[in-house]
């Protein structure tokens, strides 16, 4: 458009000019407006006049971009802008709330520039040619000058979170190699009461992420967590490398735990992230414990084909303590299933409908309501897994409970690939009347 009308330039840039020389005026109304529209960016006076700051240095740049035709591949972010995406990130504000400050402080920034622009009194067509070039550049500079607040943003949060917490995981390994521990100085260096039911996490990322933010991730996970469950107070974070972290929930004189709602934080939040959690456990060795549960949850997810992102040491606990010898653990599960214990389709469809039916009681009626099946094929597969194992379901049934729930967690790394044989194989009827 702007090629039809040559005189566009010249008008941008009487319209810059005649906004610029009101810049104070302008940059306070908009710092104004976007305090107004974002609550969490009201902090310190150090940060309010760093957001001013980046505001009038923002505006400025963009008016002299706009008056002098500047191509934008030449424009970098101010240094007033820069310098608070820092700030914060270590007081960790949320980056949605500064990137939607650019976007609200953009529409601000352009109602005065169409105000000025419809004082000119010039003609539709020169009117509508400005404003499409007035768009196009702004928000390709809003977009340049984004790009780079956010990238510094994740790179600060994730160097203040190291150094934040180096002198912390310090103390912590001091009370995980389990010396003697001054519990005063401790919950003074920590920032964090001892004396008190501990939920421990483990969390990390299997793929290093791009760009770095990894341990900002895990710390928002951690603290969503911790918000979903009410905890008494914040939680302890502690980066482990660049890519996991451990953590303890803070729960006080103790409470009931959901895991239903920590795995559906986990579920909706960021989808290339694994957690898991211990049981809650009092005082300065519930401390250790409910890790070292974490860590053992955390073995067992690593080994497992299941692909699953949260892991609950209290429903695994026996095979999260049998994978710290997987093959004698390979050879039990075996022994125990026999022809079941194959990695092919017939076997799992049995394996399923045996766990069920231990997981009701051995009611038939009940497995085949969970299974939508006929209550005659639940009978016949029990049958038939039951010959394949040479022995009835009720005969080993804490065993055979304890193989079925290793496989259902650590899937083909337990079974055999071979297939079963003709006499073995499970098949399953048609259901009769």
């Amino acid at each position: 458009m702007g090629t039809e009308f040559p005189e566009v330039g010249k008008t941008l840039s009487v319209v810059a000019a005649n906004v610029a020389s009101r810049l104070p005026e302008v940059s306070r109304d908009i710092w104004d407006y976007v305090l107004d529209e974002i609550p969490k960016l009201r902090g310190d006076e150090l940060v309010l006049k760093l957001l001013h700051a980046s505001v009038a240095e923002n505006a400025a740049t963009l008016l002299h971009v706009f008056e002098n035709d500047i191509p934008l591949d030449n424009v970098e972010g101010p240094a007033a802008a820069l310098e608070y995406a820092r700030r914060l990130a270590q007081r960790s504000v949320p980056i949605s709330a500064l990137v939607r400050s650019y976007r609200i402080g953009h529409w601000r920034f352009l109602q005065w520039c169409l105000e000025e622009l419809h004082d000119q009194g010039i003609g539709e067509d020169l009117f509508a040619a400005t404003v499409w070039r007035m768009l196009t550049v702004s928000f390709g500079y809003i977009d340049r000058v984004t790009e780079h607040v956010i990238e510094l943003y994740r790179l600060e949060q994730e160097r203040w979170l190291l150094g934040q917490t180096a002198g912390r995981a310090a103390r912590v390994r001091e009370i995980l190699a389990e010396q003697e521990v001054d519990v005063d100085r401790m919950e003074s260096a920590l920032g964090y009461r001892l004396r008190q039911v501990h939920l421990g996490l483990v969390a990390w990322l299997p793929v290093p992420t791009r760009g770095g933010g990894g341990l900002a991730r895990l710390d928002r996970i951690t603290s969503a967590i911790a918000e979903e469950l009410n905890c008494s107070a914040r939680p302890l974070f502690i980066p482990h490398d660049e890519k996991s972290c451990w953590a303890w929930l803070p729960f006080g004189s103790g409470g009931e735990v959901s895991f239903e709602r920590m795995w559906g934080v986990v579920e909706v939040g960021d989808p290339s992230m694994c957690v898991c959690a211990g049981r809650p456990e009092p005082g300065v060795e519930g401390f250790r414990w409910t890790h070292r549960q974490a860590l053992r949850a955390q073995e067992l997810a690593a080994a497992s084909s299941s692909g699953a992102r949260f892991t609950a040491y209290s429903r695994v606990a026996p095979i999260a303590l049998m994978c710290t010898n997987i093959d004698d653990v390979r050879i039990w599960i075996r022994s125990v299933l026999g022809p079941l214990a194959v990695d092919d389709e017939p076997a799992a469809r049995s394996r399923e409908t045996v766990r069920i039916f231990l997981d009701t009681g051995c009611s038939y009626t009940a497995t085949a309501r969970r299974q939508i099946l006929h209550k005659n094929t639940v009978q016949y597969r029990i049958r038939k897994a039951e010959e394949a194992m040479g022995h009835t379901v009720q005969e080993q049934r804490t065993d055979l409970e304890v193989a079925l729930l290793a496989v259902q967690y650590l899937g083909s790394t337990l079974l055999a690939a071979t297939t079963m044989s003709q006499e073995s194989a499970i098949s399953v009827p048609p259901p009769s009347g």
